[in-house]
């Protein structure tokens, strides 16, 4: 029977549906907030996936034994299991967008507004044309050249297979981005 009070679990967990999603939401806004993150880059979702079950136990090991302490120290390794992985995401990211740039750089006549679509593509990695043309204050057919030209360097992929209003996906970032997803 409920008296009212919110138990120690419910302090955690106070919703009765979308608990985790709201907490892990609040938790990268606190960390925020507090300058930890000066970015919203940590999701801690995959790291408590994959230990969903250690992450249950302890979660009932709170509401049974009041054991914080051992919840704490799962999070907290959780927090830093997910940061060190940004932080090597990231690394990768800066790698992949390098070895493109010097990829590019040494295409021709084209390379200057091929670069400025690399680099509006490392902002928003899946563009139409004219979203490039617009990111990077390109005409349209400069834009076109541009993505053309990383099109055929195997940087961008073409994801609509129309003769307009096409798209253009940065594969090798998404699938740094989809790691372990």
């Amino acid at each position: 029977m409920h008296d009212g009070a919110p138990s120690q679990f419910e302090k955690i967990h106070p919703f009765l549906d979308g608990n985790g999603r709201v907490g892990r939401l609040l938790i990268t806004l606190i960390l925020c907030s507090a300058d930890v993150l000066c970015e919203p880059l940590h999701y801690l979702s995959l790291y408590l996936k994959e230990n969903r079950a250690e992450y249950d136990r302890l979660l009932d090991a709170v509401r049974h034994d009041g054991d914080w302490e051992a919840w704490t120290a799962f999070f907290l390794g959780g927090v830093e299991q997910t940061a060190n992985g940004v932080v090597s995401t990231a690394r990768r990211l800066v790698a992949v967008f390098s070895a493109d740039r010097e990829l590019i750089q040494g295409q021709g006549r084209l390379a200057g507004s091929a670069l400025r679509v690399c680099d509006a593509l490392t902002s928003c990695p899946v563009l139409t044309l004219s979203g490039a043309a617009q990111r990077t204050s390109l005409s349209f057919p400069g834009a076109s050249d541009g993505m053309k030209l990383l099109g055929e360097s195997g940087v961008v992929r073409e994801l609509t297979g129309k003769k307009r209003d096409r798209a253009y996906a940065y594969d090798r970032y998404l699938a740094l981005l989809g790691e372990g997803t």
